[in-house]
């Protein structure tokens, strides 16, 4: 079996009295997308400015490529986007990725070729002649993600890559995330859109407050976290269920949305002991589904509604972490 690709061993970092993070460890496996998930302030940013040795733990040890040191050492290896973004505004798009290229020690030839086979790719090939202030929010963040890719890293650190993106450019860059994995490329970002992480993840790693919650893949931590729960359609009104609804032996809690109903299921309940009781309770049905928790159900069980709700105002992104 493989070394992970990165290690973080009982790692904590304190400002000033706040710990940012507190003993923090896991692993990230090759070839994975790994998501470092967490409200606003919960430690994403701290953890990944030490993995890359932008800060240094005040305990435990970070490990990459199965080595002890951070990011500095492995920088040739690591395609980093930072939270904070930051081009040469009076650049041209492509001067400043051949420039940013070389300085990873691309070959001024192959980093015009490569920088102009991305601004392709994503969609700015139109806008390469262009001065980077010229350019969107959402096209400068695509050019700055290229400048990470350039030199053709195994591991791609992205943090809060889809914030400020359009649902296209989203979806492009979800796409692009996606292709790097299947070319074994490893992909580690951070972000607090449940929805995204929930899509690309194969394992992941919540924290809150500087300290993980749960971590592993993401299959197992929806089995494992999720409980069971039930989406109901009702043909007309959900009135006749309600009595089935407050039975605490079978239903733990109930969203009840009118014409349809969401349930999760009390411990060792039978979902279809709750078809039978609704049938026999004369309502309607025109959907009866078990289905899986969505992650973003689990974060909010896990982290709180408040940390959540904070997670997801504007702006929340550019907070420190």
């Amino acid at each position: 079996m493989n070394s992970p690709v990165v290690v973080l061993d009982r790692v904590t970092k304190r400002f000033a009295g706040h710990t940012a993070v507190d003993g923090l460890s896991l692993a990230v496996p090759s070839g994975v997308i790994f998501g470092l998930l967490g409200p606003n302030g919960a430690g994403k940013t701290t953890s990944i400015r030490m993995i890359m040795d932008i800060l240094e733990p005040d305990e435990g040890e970070v490990r990459l490529f199965g080595e002890r040191g951070a990011g500095r050492d492995q920088s040739g290896r690591i395609g980093y986007l930072p939270e904070e973004r930051g081009l040469y505004p009076r650049m041209r798009v492509l001067d400043v990725l051949v420039f940013l290229a070389e300085v990873k020690g691309v070959p001024r030839r192959a980093a015009r070729t490569r920088a102009l086979e991305w601004l392709d790719r994503l969609g700015l090939g139109d806008w390469r002649q262009r001065r980077v202030n010229e350019l969107s929010k959402g096209m400068q963040q695509k050019v700055q993600f290229i400048s990470t890719m350039l030199h053709d890293p195994d591991l791609v650190i992205l943090d809060e890559p889809f914030s400020g993106l359009d649902p296209v450019n989203a979806q492009v860059m979800k796409d692009t995330v996606l292709d790097l994995r299947r070319r074994g490329k490893t992909i580690l970002f951070s972000t607090h859109i449940m929805e995204q992480a929930e899509k690309l993840c194969d394992e992941l790693c919540i924290i809150a407050r500087g300290r993980k919650l749960v971590d592993g893949a993401l299959s197992d931590i929806k089995r494992t976290h999720g409980g069971h729960h039930l989406v109901i359609g009702f043909d007309g009104s959900a009135g006749a269920a309600q009595q089935v609804f407050a039975e605490t032996g079978l239903v733990k809690k109930v969203d009840d949305y009118g014409q349809y109903a969401e349930l999760e299921l009390a411990p060792n309940a039978d979902a279809q002991q709750i078809l039978q009781r609704l049938v026999a309770s004369g309502a309607r049905l025109s959907r009866f589904e078990l289905m899986e928790p969505s992650l973003n159900k689990i974060f909010i069980d896990l982290v709180g509604p408040e940390a959540a709700r904070a997670a997801a105002q504007p702006g929340a992104e550019a907070a420190p972490a």
